[in-house]
């Protein structure tokens, strides 16, 4: 076990809920920290509901492809919490050691001194102490959840300000009407200072925007200030600074096309430009564990049939259940197999919105529980959700149970392309049992 692991567990009881979204605890504790926030390396703040996540992964390889030296912040992690964390390092960023973490962790709950704080905030702090206490030249720093009160939004001058696309997700924190949801994301717009706008509908592009002049950040807005598209296999990029013919990004899928080019007009708003070559150089190189991840190795593959494809991807709400199920049909495009997914979801989800993007793609869907959540829905439960959605779905007690299963539906027929989806809980249970848990 790591050592840090008995503190992160004490900070876990420090606030009676997992979620309370509220700028004053953060405050408080960074004022008493001596605000580490103000000494951070040069920002990019990115938040949005799908493709956060690719979009800093674009990010990192691109600007360590150039040398820079990158700090990365994101959330949830996977497998380990130190994967939330990583320090930047000459040659490319590493995950948090554990020794260095432990030190963070004991020395931020000592200031803290028992005061109500969610673990989010407190460990969010933690980051900031570390990411101000180790020099690099950029810190990706991605929002956790909404924006305008989520504890990384202490930021008032960011580089960029990115906002990748939005979709309906957390309703309960959030509310459940898409222009609520864009606004809470557009609170990490900073008077004048780039905010960088990925793919949206008109209602949120148009809070989007109202918000950007209601605080005074220019934007630059995809379809109208950039465009980003695939033509021939490979990425076309253009904004008014001209245009770029580039490789085929390295993540799998249509939708990573504009995730790259949210990167790519992030850099170029912000003024740090790596190089064309760089940009190239990140787009081959950039790795994002559980997003349409293509399993290789490992131990669950022993359980699959013979010449099978496994797929993860850790997207959990309507508008990823859209984006995954484009990328699996373009897979089938290109090599048609038989489709099915192993799916579980917590219970704070749509899994009828999310199973309805499958409908007519997938043979068969084994539901699973998560067993490192106490909110996932049950196998039975998500089973009747797809069926709700128009799916042929069965019940089973694991991830083994399942594999075995697809192997007795598919005996004797074509080898089978398994899509492990639903939620990052699920994902990280995956790579943990696969024994590949990220780097």
């Amino acid at each position: 076990m790591d050592h840090s692991t008995p503190i992160l567990e004490r900070l876990l009881g420090l606030h009676p809920k997992e979620i309370d979204l509220s700028l004053g605890r953060m405050q408080r504790l960074l004022d008493a920290m001596g605000n580490p926030e103000r000494r951070l390396p040069p920002v990019f703040h990115v938040a949005g509901t799908n493709g956060k996540g690719s979009t800093t992964a674009f990010l990192r390889a691109m600007l360590e492809a150039a040398g820079k030296r990158v700090h990365v912040y994101t959330s949830p992690h996977l497998v380990r919490f130190h994967e939330r964390i990583r320090l930047a390092h000459e040659g490319g960023g590493r995950i948090v050691e554990d020794d260095v973490l432990c030190a963070a962790l004991k020395e931020v709950e000592q200031i803290n001194d028992g005061a109500p704080i969610t673990f989010f905030e407190i460990s969010t702090a933690v980051a900031m102490q570390l990411f101000a206490t180790h020099p690099a030249d950029v810190l990706l720093l991605e929002v956790g959840l909404g924006g305008r009160l989520d504890a990384t939004n202490v930021i008032d001058a960011p580089l960029a300000s990115i906002i990748t696309p939005v979709s309906i997700d957390h309703e309960r924190f959030l509310g459940s009407r898409i222009e609520e949801i864009g606004l809470e994301k557009a609170g990490i717009l900073k008077k004048g200072r780039p905010g960088v706008i990925g793919p949206q509908t008109d209602a949120v592009r148009e809070v989007i925007e109202r918000e950007a002049a209601r605080v005074g950040a220019p934007l630059m807005i995809h379809g109208q200030d950039w465009m980003a598209h695939e033509e021939h296999g490979r990425l076309i990029y253009q904004d008014e600074q001209g245009l770029l013919d580039l490789p085929r990004p390295r993540l799998i899928g249509n939708h990573q096309f504009e995730n790259a080019g949210t990167a790519i007009a992030a850099l170029r708003a912000s003024g740090i430009w790596p190089g064309s070559e760089a940009v190239q150089e990140g787009l081959s190189a950039v790795s994002w564990p559980a997003r349409m991840q293509r399993l290789r190795e490992g131990e669950l593959l022993r359980h699959i049939p013979e010449d099978a494809e496994v797929w993860l991807d850790g997207g959990h709400n309507p508008g990823a259940g859209m984006v995954v199920s484009a990328a699996m049909a373009e897979l089938g495009d290109k090599v048609d197999r038989p489709v099915y997914l192993v799916a579980g979801m917590l219970n704070t989800k749509d899994p009828v919105g999310f199973f309805k993007a499958f409908e007519g793609l997938t043979h068969y869907v084994l539901t699973v529980p998560l067993h490192s959540s106490q909110a996932g829905r049950t196998p039975e439960e998500l089973a009747g959700f797809a069926a709700e959605a128009g799916l042929i779905a069965e019940p089973v007690g694991d991830i083994f149970e399942a594999l075995s299963r697809i192997r007795t539906l598919c005996a004797g027929d074509t080898a089978p392309r398994i899509l492990m989806c639903g939620s990052l809980y699920l994902a990280g249970e995956v790579l943990d049992l696969n024994g590949t848990p990220p780097q």
